[in-house]
C-alpha cells in the first residue's frame, strides 16, 4: 500500500512517501511544499492546493496520515495554518483517498513508544525505520514520515482487531 504523510502548515508543508507491504515500510519520497513569506496568503494557499495535486497524481496514494490540527496560544497562526489544513485536504477528498489523522502525542507513541517523547527521538526512528543515512531535512518531512509510518501501524493494529 502507498501511503503519504503530511505535516501541515502555510511555509512548509512536509511530505513523505512509503510502501507498506506486509509488516515492511520502505521509502519512497519525501520533501516539502513552501511557501514565501513575502507571498499574499491566498497565493500561498492556492500553491499548496496545487502542489498537493502533483503529489498525488504522482505518487497515487491510496491512503493518507495527516497532522491532527490543536491549537495553540498563537490563534491567527492557528486560523492560518487552519486555512492551509483545508487546502492541503481539499485534492485528497477529491481524488477520493481516505485520510487518518494523528496527533503529536499519538505519532510519538507509535514511532518511539513514548507519547512524550523529543523530536530528535521520532526523527532518528524515521531515519533508523526507512534506513536512511541522515535524518530527513526539512524537519517537517521527517514529521510527514513518522506520521506516515504511524498510519501504516495503525493498519496493523486495525487488522489484528479484525477491522480493515
Amino acid at each position: 500500500m502507498r501511503i503519504l504523510g503530511i505535516d501541515p502548515g502555510y511555509a512548509i508543508v512536509g511530505y513523505g512517501v512509503i510502501d507498506y507491504v506486509g509488516v515492511k515500510v520502505s521509502l519512497v519520497d519525501y520533501g516539502a511544499i513552501t511557501t514565501a513569506a513575502d507571498m499574499p496568503f491566498e497565493r500561498r494557499l492556492a500553491a499548496i492546493y496545487d502542489d498537493m495535486r502533483v503529489l498525488l497524481n504522482t505518487y497515487k496514494p491510496q491512503e493518507m496520515g495527516i497532522e491532527k490540527l490543536f491549537f495553540n496560544t498563537n490563534q491567527k497562526t492557528g486560523i492560518d495554518v487552519a486555512q492551509a489544513r483545508g487546502v492541503t485536504l481539499l485534492p485528497v477528498i477529491q481524488a477520493g483517498v481516505p485520510f487518518y489523522e494523528y496527533t503529536p502525542l499519538q505519532v510519538k507513541s507509535s514511532i518511539v513508544g513514548y507519547g512524550r517523547a523529543e523530536k530528535k527521538q521520532v526523527q532518528e526512528l524515521v531515519r533508523t525505520i526507512l534506513h536512511l543515512k541522515a535524518v530527513p531535512k526539512p524537519d517537517d518531512a521527517a514529521d510527514a514520515l513518522a506520521l506516515a509510518i504511524t498510519h501504516a501501524y495503525s493498519i496493523n493494529s486495525r487488522k489484528l482487531l479484525g477491522g480493515k
